[in-house]
């Protein structure tokens, strides 16, 4: 009976995607024809775009992509939030009308095949299931690398996440209400939604190339996202500063005793290279244990205004 099928939503964070997203709009829309034929969703399931107030028509192909299938519906913020954002945006505006939903990327990198196998764990039960990159062996050696360095940072500072998953994953219902109670203005999902608990697994899948337009995550705004992770989850790299700070002092005492008995002894010798590679290494540990703490008092300030984590402009509802 339909009334048993579970109504899913497809949340698709946008940022001028106008190339994209017809493609993904069409393959993501014979996949829930699909499922729906073979008894696995309801026929009411849809797709969400949450567009993250693109400067190219991205809007606009929503609308007209809307008005050719109703499936389609769409929210847009009123400025460029960011990926986190809009994707928060687009499942807070989907979990009141459906009993799970589903994140992916408009570029559809990560096979849409693997929603099949996510639906048929969450009708056995399971709450949240991680889509997981099965090998990198598609990534440049660079990004291999660094995507790697990425995860066993995160490890060693604390953070749980999951190895090799993105935002590709399916939350159920109470999920998002679950997510809904965390109000950081600082948004990490990746370290969010394995604090939630619920019963999980985890789907493998090959990743794909774009199906048209360019990456929107250049390095800087990878590394960016790296940071912001691990500032907004861990303490840790201030307790780094202090432990780097207590074994310095340690040096500091031992130098201070060679210098000493360097003096007493009449052997000191002109030490200008010696001071000045000490001023330069100290003067870096600083700046940068100032760099870091100012990290955290930046979020501390971000956190405590309190200002709403994104403005809806438009909504595209039947």
């Amino acid at each position: 009976m339909e009334h048993h099928l579970p109504v899913i939503a497809i949340v698709i964070p946008c940022y001028n995607e106008e190339e994209a997203l017809p493609i993904s709009a069409e393959k993501l829309l014979s996949l829930l024809d699909r499922m729906t034929a073979d008894g696995l969703i309801s026929p009411k399931s849809y797709i969400m775009c949450s567009n993250d107030g693109s400067s190219d028509a991205t809007w606009d192909v929503i609308t007209k992509l809307h008005l050719r299938d109703s499936r389609i519906k769409g929210v847009s913020l009123a400025h460029n939030r960011g990926h986190q954002y809009a994707l928060l945006a687009g499942l807070m505006e989907a979990r009141n009308h459906c009993d799970a939903a589903i994140s992916i990327d408009a570029d559809l990198q990560d096979d849409p095949e693997a929603i099949v196998e996510m639906i048929k764990l969450f009708r056995e039960g399971k709450e949240i299931v991680y889509g997981v990159r099965s090998s990198r062996q598609s990534d440049t050696w660079f990004k291999r690398t660094t995507a790697h360095a990425f995860y066993k940072m995160q490890k060693r500072m604390g953070l749980d996440t999951v190895y090799d998953h993105a935002d590709y994953r399916l939350m159920s219902n109470r999920a998002l209400d679950l997510l809904s109670e965390y109000g950081e203005s600082n948004l990490f999902l990746r370290g969010i939604v394995p604090q939630i608990g619920l019963d999980t697994a985890i789907v493998t899948y090959e990743r794909h190339e774009r199906v048209a337009g360019e990456s929107k995550y250049p390095l800087g705004k990878m590394l960016s996202f790296s940071i912001d992770g691990i500032t907004s989850f861990s303490a840790k790299p201030i307790r780094f500063i202090f432990a780097t700070g207590v074994i310095l002092l340690f040096v500091d005492i031992i130098v201070a005793i060679y210098v000493l008995t360097s003096y007493f002894a009449h052997t000191t010798y002109s030490g200008w290279t010696s001071l000045m590679i000490s001023v330069w290494f100290l003067g870096s540990l600083i700046l940068i244990g100032i760099g870091i703490v100012g990290e955290y008092v930046g979020k501390i300030f971000t956190e405590v205004k309190q200002r709403p984590r994104f403005a809806i402009k438009d909504k595209l509802w039947d």
